[in-house]
């Protein structure tokens, strides 16, 4: 009697899972689409006096947010009559609003107009924004927010 050698057991080939694989690809690709998508939506950009200037006569209509300081010394007029001149210390531009603007709304405070910029380069806003300190400072107990205490001698 002969003994033949047993054959060799036939292994099926590892099964990668491509199927899985390429499935996670996809569904990473189009959260990271709707992220960045939603994300570029929420951003909100606004130009400092310099950069609008230096649009020159291109900038003349266009309807775009500027930012900057608010000049000391430059508010005049009423509030829904509103003259004053935004810096970003190297520009000046005029803005004229007849909205009236928060009451957070104070000389040297940073500031942001959205509107258009006149021929006569006097910006005419539309909305007036002011920004303000993310740093929150509570009163002392009894005391009120500072922008809450009540001063006679203001009209407005």
């Amino acid at each position: 009697m002969t003994v033949a050698v047993p054959p060799e057991p036939v292994l099926v080939p590892p099964r990668r899972p491509w199927g899985i694989l390429i499935l996670v690809g996809v569904v990473l690709v189009v959260v990271a689409y709707l992220a960045f998508s939603s994300v570029g939506n929420a951003l909100v950009y606004y130009l400092t006096p310099s950069e609008l200037l230096d649009r020159g006569d291109a900038a003349v209509g266009d309807t775009v947010r500027l930012g900057g300081q608010v000049q000391p010394g430059s508010v005049s007029g009423p509030a829904t009559d509103l003259t004053f001149v935004l810096t970003d210390g190297d520009a000046d531009i005029t803005v004229h609003s007849t909205v009236a603007p928060t009451r957070s709304f104070r000389e040297g405070t940073g500031a942001v107009v959205e509107g258009t910029l006149g021929t006569d380069g006097v910006f005419e806003a539309s909305q007036v924004i002011v920004k303000h300190d993310e740093n929150y400072e509570a009163p002392p107990p009894g005391g009120v927010p500072s922008d809450q205490v009540f001063d006679p001698g203001d009209e407005s």
